[in-house]
């Protein structure tokens, strides 16, 4: 999948798109095809390292996003397979929306990211 990642931090000339691994979803988790995205301070400020996060690069940032539900993982109750979600959350501790994919939680509480059904 093609992602738009940080080797390191600084101002929009570290993004760099490129190829990585497809993420898979664990238990409790949801496999989203991102479809969109948002930009928002808090990922200006993480990929400036103004926010400090516990995943170092390289990573992908990007909290917010809406898309498609592509796989589910065990235990996940609330949605299926090509369900239209939104989830906020991501970028800080894990992996960020600027992906074709993004691996999120089921629900609050379970990690950082929650779903929500459009």
């Amino acid at each position: 999948m093609k992602a738009v990642r940080i080797h390191r931090y600084g101002g929009p000339e570290v993004l760099v798109y490129e190829d990585v691994d497809t993420p898979q979803p664990g238990p409790g988790q949801v496999l989203v095809q991102v479809r969109a995205i948002g930009v928002n301070p808090i990922d200006v400020s993480v990929r400036a390292d103004r926010f400090p996060t516990p995943r170092q690069p390289p990573k992908i940032i990007g909290s917010d996003g809406a898309g498609v539900v592509a796989a589910i993982g065990s235990d996940v109750l609330t949605v299926a397979v090509g369900d239209q979600v939104m989830f906020t959350g991501l970028g800080v501790g894990s992996e960020g929306s600027y992906a074709n994919y993004a691996v999120i939680a089921e629900g609050p509480g379970r990690r950082q990211a929650s779903l929500a059904d459009l």
